[in-house]
């Protein structure tokens, strides 16, 4: 069962053929891969959060290059969920300024810390899933499921 009505105004035909099921397994994924990649850990005594896109980062070239693969695995499932042209295109920009600031020796690295692409592409792209007639359900259904009864 689709989780918009065929033919909805508004709604991308793409977006129509995927499952609601399919659609929140792959935000899960994604979601848990832009943490990993920007905000995994906490810096003990701040409240600031890296991942391993600053780490990767302290590696030069090649590991900017890596983060850039994930990265570019974010925006290529977020395409397969029918992002629109103008949307995927706000996400590259992200993840290119990500990369090529990042390169920067020094600089680049306090950059990764601030800059989190990857998280940015999912508000994005969970956005535009909303704009689009998406649905976001909890795993069970209902947060809170039972029955009570009142005892006094």
């Amino acid at each position: 069962m689709a989780y918009v009505k065929p033919g909805a105004p508004g709604t991308f035909e793409r977006i129509e053929r995927l499952e609601q099921a399919e659609v929140e397994a792959a935000l899960a994924r994604l979601n848990a891969l832009a943490r990993l990649m920007d905000s995994l850990f906490v810096i003990p005594g701040t409240r600031l959060r890296l991942g391993v896109d600053a780490l990767l980062g302290l590696v030069p070239v090649v590991g900017d290059l890596a983060a850039q693969l994930v990265s570019a695995y974010l925006i290529m499932e977020a395409k397969r969920l029918g992002v629109s042209n103008l949307v995927l295109w706000r996400m590259v920009g992200n993840s290119l300024i990500d990369t090529v600031v990042g390169a920067v020796p020094l600089v680049g690295d306090a950059f990764d810390v601030a800059f989190k692409a990857n998280i940015k592409n999912m508000r994005l792209l969970q956005r535009h899933l909303e704009k689009r007639g998406y649905r976001a359900t909890s795993p069970g259904g209902n947060v809170i499921d039972g029955e009570y009864e009142r005892v006094a």
